[in-house]
C-alpha cells in the first residue's frame, strides 16, 4: 500500500506542476476569468458523475459513501439552501465574473471532451470483473484528490479578492473544496471518521485493494483520470505563451 501511497503523491505532484496551475498569477484576467467559466462546466458535470457510478456500483460499502457525498452537495432538501453549484456561481460573482458572461459562456471542445472523456471512463470501469475498485477509484481521485490541487493553485489567485486584508473568508465554493476534497492521509491511514471525501473513498479502497490485489487496476485508472484533467489545462497554455510566463 506504501507504494500505492508513493505512486499517487507522485501524480498528484506532476498535476500540481502543471504550467498552468503553477501560473495562475500570470494569467491575464480575461483568461483567468475564461478559465474559470470553463471549470464551471466540468464542475456541472461532477453530479451525473456520481449518478452514473452509483448507477455502476455493486459494492454496498462504496455506494454508501458515494450516496452520502452525491447528497452533501444539496444540502437542505426543502430548498432554502444554496446547493454546491449555486455556491460556485456566487463565488464567480465576487470575483467579477457578470451574470452576462455566464449566460453568454459555452463549452469549448476541450472541455466538452474532457467531460465526455471522463463519462465514458466511468461507464468502461463498470464493464471491468473489479469495476467496484476502478470506480471508486475514479471518483476519488478524479472527482476529489486531482480537484483540490485544482483549487489549491487557484485560491491563490482567488485570495486576495474573496479573503484578503485580513477579512473574512467570503468563498462559499472554492477554498472549502480546496480544504474538503483533500487527500489528507495515506491510504495507509484511512478512516470513515475522516473529515475529507477523499480520505471516506479512500477506506473502501484500502479494503478492495487488500481482498483483490488489483494494483494495475488501480494505477491505470489514476493515470488516466490525471491525463482527464491535465487535457483540459492545456487548452490554457497558449495564454501562458502570450505573457510569457515561465513554464516548468
Amino acid at each position: 500500500m506504501r507504494d500505492l501511497d508513493a505512486f499517487e503523491d507522485a501524480l498528484i505532484d506532476r498535476f500540481r506542476q502543471h504550467p498552468v496551475l503553477a501560473n495562475t498569477g500570470s494569467l491575464p484576467d480575461a483568461d483567468f476569468a475564461a478559465l474559470l467559466l470553463q471549470r464551471r462546466f466540468v464542475s456541472l458535470a461532477f453530479t451525473p458523475s456520481y449518478d452514473l457510478a452509483i448507477d455502476l456500483l455493486g459494492d454496498e460499502a462504496g455506494l454508501r459513501i458515494a450516496r452520502a457525498i452525491l447528497r452533501e452537495e444539496y444540502p437542505d432538501g426543502r430548498g432554502h439552501t444554496r446547493s454546491h453549484r449555486e455556491d460556485m456561481k456566487e463565488d464567480l460573482l465576487q470575483l467579477g465574473i457578470t451574470r452576462e458572461e455566464l449566460v453568454a459562456s459555452r463549452p469549448t471542445e476541450a472541455t466538452r471532451r474532457a467531460i465526455e472523456d471522463a463519462f465514458e471512463l466511468i461507464a468502461e470501469a463498470g464493464g471491468h470483473a473489479d469495476a467496484d475498485l476502478r470506480l471508486l477509484t475514479f471518483l476519488r481521485f478524479w472527482g476529489e484528490v486531482l480537484v483540490s490541487v485544482e483549487y489549491e493553485n487557484l485560491w491563490r489567485r482567488m485570495e486576495p479578492m474573496l479573503a484578503g486584508d485580513g477579512g473574512r473568508n467570503r468563498s462559499r465554493f472554492y477554498y472549502p473544496h480546496y480544504v474538503h476534497d483533500a487527500k489528507a492521509h495515506p491510504l495507509t491511514a484511512v478512516s470513515l471518521l475522516s473529515a475529507t471525501h477523499s480520505d471516506r473513498l479512500a477506506t473502501r479502497i484500502s479494503e478492495l485493494l487488500a481482498r483483490q490485489h488489483a494494483t494495475d487496476a488501480f494505477r491505470e485508472t489514476e493515470e488516466r483520470a490525471l491525463h482527464l484533467k491535465t487535457a483540459f489545462y492545456d487548452q490554457f497554455l497558449p495564454a501562458l505563451d502570450r505573457v510569457g510566463a515561465p513554464q516548468p
